[in-house]
């Protein structure tokens, strides 16, 4: 959570030293965060996100428009929670990863699939998941209070350890020089790849219990009835796209790449030529070649 807020900064600063008013932009800010299966964390890490949120906005950044306080987020269930094994289980996990999200409040949700871990969805995990969100709307009654969990002893106190500990990584950062330069010493991935290995070690240690994978687990047959994506589709897109390259103007297409190439090399806004490009039907592919010769590509720095 704070490396994401740490990463919010570091574009409002960019933001208003390219000379916009943090109210003119402020209010359009989004934020995307995973929801992991604590529920009672989860909610609160969602509300201290709020919470702090607002006091960076009107305390660093002196805003004051009350929508630019308010940090707007999407949610999508974490993918690193679905587990291979009992993969049906994973329909729990999501539907727990939600409800907290929508506890936390969440302006948008995706709903991970029960089969992700071995594929890409079929349709019928695909509808298991959207009517996951549909009950939690329409049935369970989460959605019609705003901050349901507010008072509770437990949730304001995880609220406020979960804060106060955010609050620190972010001093961190800012002691690096921010967010830009604290990946560029490797900082955030550092912390990342302690907490991931930390994570596997309680697991295969028995210290944290995953269902159906270090406790609870069946002998399973091979997983059967996964989606198997037609070789016949990758036969099409191909297809298509050589026809698109044929019939586009491709004069027209160098020079707005040529165009974004020089932009990309001042410090010129290049919005308006990476829509150029697009309207003359460049690919993405070709757009981030671009930007792949002109800034080159990054190596993220892995501190042991």
């Amino acid at each position: 959570m704070a490396f994401t807020l740490a990463d919010g900064i570091a574009y409002v600063d960019a933001a208003i030293k390219a000379g916009l008013d943090v109210d003119e932009f402020a209010p359009r800010l989004a934020f995307f965060f995973n929801a992991h299966n604590n529920l009672l964390e989860e909610v609160a890490k969602f509300r201290a996100a709020r919470r702090m949120w607002a006091k960076i906005m009107k305390e660093r950044f002196k805003a004051k428009n009350p929508k630019s306080l308010m940090l707007r987020f999407h949610t999508q269930t974490a993918g690193c929670t679905l587990t291979a094994q009992q993969p049906d289980n994973n329909i729990m996990r999501v539907t727990i990863q939600a409800l907290a999200a929508v506890l936390g409040g969440t302006q948008s949700l995706h709903t991970n699939s029960r089969d992700e871990a071995l594929a890409l969805p079929t349709e019928d995990s695909v509808r298991i998941a959207l009517r996951t969100q549909q009950v939690i709307a329409y049935e369970s009654g989460v959605a019609d209070s705003i901050d349901p969990l507010a008072g509770s002893f437990l949730v304001e106190s995880l609220t406020d350890q979960i804060e106060k500990a955010a609050s620190d990584y972010i001093d961190k950062i800012d002691s690096l020089g921010g967010a830009v330069e604290a990946i560029s010493q490797g900082f955030q991935q550092k912390e990342i790849q302690d907490s991931a290995f930390a994570y596997q070690r309680a697991i295969e240690t028995d210290d944290l219990i995953i269902v159906g994978v270090n406790k609870f687990s069946i002998q399973e047959p091979p997983p059967a009835g996964l989606l198997k994506v037609k070789e016949e589709v990758e036969i099409f897109q191909k297809k298509a796209l050589a026809e698109v390259k044929t019939k586009r103007d491709n004069d027209k297409v160098k020079a707005a790449l040529k165009k974004l190439e020089e932009t990309a090399k001042g410090t010129d806004n290049l919005m308006p030529h990476i829509l150029e490009a697009v309207k003359a039907y460049a690919t993405l592919g070709e757009i981030a070649d671009v930007f792949r010769e002109v800034f080159g590509k990054h190596r993220e720095t892995v501190v042991l």
